[in-house]
């Protein structure tokens, strides 16, 4: 089990990507939170095995339907303890 925190850039709030991440990450069994920034980025921590970190990484490259993400910032961090995945 390992965590990553991200940054996501692009046009990723107002398009519903916060509760799309919350019901990929739970379908995955990925733990941790997510949330906008005041900036217009989403910040987000993940804690997971390394193939549903993977699974949930790739999905939030293209994110939902109207996002458009440019950039993701990421990093591992020390693991965690979430019981599940919330929208903050």
């Amino acid at each position: 089990m390992s965590c990553l925190h991200l940054i996501i850039s692009g046009r990723v709030q107002g398009v519903w990507f916060r509760e799309s991440m919350r019901q990929e990450a739970m379908s995955l069994n990925v733990t941790g939170w997510v949330r906008n920034l005041p900036d217009g980025n989403v910040e987000a921590l993940a804690c997971g095995n390394e193939a549903a970190l993977k699974s949930l990484l790739d999905w939030a490259r293209k994110g939902p339907p109207l996002a458009r993400v440019t950039d993701i910032e990421t990093r591992e961090i020390p693991t965690e303890s979430y019981p599940g995945f919330e929208k903050r």
